[in-house]
């Protein structure tokens, strides 16, 4: 089969046709919404948690408002995956809010992000809440 007259001649037939956009924007990638209440500040995150998308979150944790709530709680019910740098940066925004004193939990999160946080033994060490508007025991 040869290239159709629009292709230069040395295209491969193959590369005709359906082309993908490997370029996906992190922002496309990831979403965390900040939600500030009297006792706890709650981000919300959606999307994927990974290498390509931590540095949104990052920023996020480094919002000075999230310094002045008792309670830090990650809702992870709309995260569809997190990888090792995700969970890292979970684990380090726990460490951030116990060094500052403050209280800190997560939502139960996905199918797949249960599975990563017992198949790891995080959940274990986090408070692990149903909803981010529960009152931790």
């Amino acid at each position: 089969m040869s290239a159709p007259a629009s292709e230069p001649p040395d295209t491969p037939w193959w590369a005709n046709g359906v082309r993908y956009a490997f370029a996906v924007s992190a922002q496309e990638h990831l979403r965390v919404d900040a939600r500030s209440e009297q006792d706890r500040i709650v981000l919300h995150l959606k999307g994927e948690l990974d290498l390509a998308s931590s540095p949104i979150f990052e920023r996020a944790l480094e919002d000075p408002a999230l310094a002045d709530a008792p309670l830090v709680v990650l809702d992870l019910d709309d995260l569809k995956f997190v990888d090792s740098t995700g969970l890292r940066i979970i684990l380090l925004a726990h460490q951030g809010a116990r060094g500052r004193g403050q209280e800190f939990a997560i939502t139960q999160g996905s199918p797949q992000v249960q599975r990563l946080l017992s198949i790891t033994s995080v959940a274990e060490h986090m408070h692990v809440i149903a909803s981010p508007d529960d009152m931790l025991v």
